[in-house]
C-alpha cells in the first residue's frame, strides 16, 4: 500500500507494515519530520488529522511557518542511458537539459489526466 492522504492542504504518504500489522504514514511538504500510525484505516485517518492539527498548533505557538520552503532545485537520479538520451534531445533542439527538464514535468503535470498514472491514489481526510 502506497497511497496519499490528503487533509487541509497537508499530504502524507502512507505504508502498510505487515510485518506489525500497523499503518504508518509520514507528512510531505514540511521541514519537520511527522509521522504517525494506526492498526486500522480509520484509526490511521484519525492519526493523521490529529497530526496535521498538532502540528499546525506547535508551529503556531513557536511562530514559524509550517510548509516547506521549495526553492526549485532538485537532484534527479535517472539511468545513464535515459540522461544521455535526454541531453542530445535537448542539444538538438537548442535548449539546455534544465530547460527540457522543466518543459518535461509542467507538460506532464497539464495532461495527467491522459496519463496512465493513478489519480485516486490521493484520499482526501476530514
Amino acid at each position: 500500500m502506497n497511497d496519499i492522504l490528503e487533509y487541509k492542504g497537508y499530504y502524507a504518504t502512507v505504508r502498510l507494515s505487515a510485518a506489525d500489522d500497523v499503518f504508518h504514514g509520514r507528512l510531505v511538504g514540511i521541514n519537520d519530520l511527522i509521522t504517525f500510525e494506526g492498526v486500522s484505516v480509520k484509526e490511521l485517518k484519525q492519526a493523521f488529522i490529529e497530526a496535521v492539527e498538532d502540528y499546525l498548533e506547535t508551529c503556531k505557538q513557536l511562530n514559524k511557518a509550517p510548509d516547506k520552503t521549495y526553492k526549485g532545485s532538485f537532484n534527479v537520479r535517472i539511468p545513464t542511458s535515459l540522461h544521455r538520451e535526454a541531453a542530445i534531445f535537448a542539444a538538438s533542439r537548442k535548449i539546455s537539459l534544465n530547460d527540457f527538464v522543466k518543459f518535461s514535468i509542467d507538460y506532464t503535470l497539464r495532461h495527467r489526466e491522459h496519463l496512465n498514472i493513478e489519480d485516486d491514489a490521493i484520499l482526501p481526510v476530514g
